[in-house]
């Protein structure tokens, strides 16, 4: 009888990680989180295993010139509520790019990640800078188109 080879499953260690700079100026929010959310979680690679950390690092710079089409920025809400009797907050999408634009970003890459505590380690290796300064020259990143 002829052995089966096993699937490889790669531990967090075993894979190199890179630094990629995505420049949000003018792209569609969605489109461009979904981009982000697959770097991140490592479904670009060929070395993808569903329950490690294989992804890579996303730098976002200009989160301020981001854009929705159609009448999505003024029908677009973000939530939060505080707990108490009348403590909903709501907040539009121009509201949020003007004061927050980090979070807006933030919170569309974190919604298609996984809802586990490798979603919460996962969200950490993505960077969002309003302008086009950022600190992580010394790890090189390659652009990203």
């Amino acid at each position: 009888m002829k052995k089966e080879k096993a699937t490889k499953f790669y531990k967090t260690e075993e894979v190199a990680k890179k630094w990629y700079v995505i420049d949000a100026k003018d792209k569609t929010l969605g489109r461009m989180a979904t981009k982000i959310a697959r770097i991140i979680r490592g479904k670009d690679k060929a070395v993808f295993t569903p329950n490690t950390d294989t992804g890579d690092f996303v730098i976002v710079l200009n989160a301020d010139q981001i854009k929705m089409t159609g009448k999505r920025p003024t029908m677009k809400e973000y939530f939060h509520y505080s707990g108490y009797p009348g403590g909903l907050k709501i907040k539009s999408f121009k509201e949020l790019v003007e004061k927050k634009p980090e979070y807006v970003i933030e919170q569309a890459v974190k919604g298609m990640l996984p809802k586990t505590r490798l979603g919460n380690k996962l969200i950490k290796k993505l960077k969002v800078y309003r302008g086009t300064e950022h600190p992580h020259v010394a790890q090189k990143p390659e652009i990203l188109n």
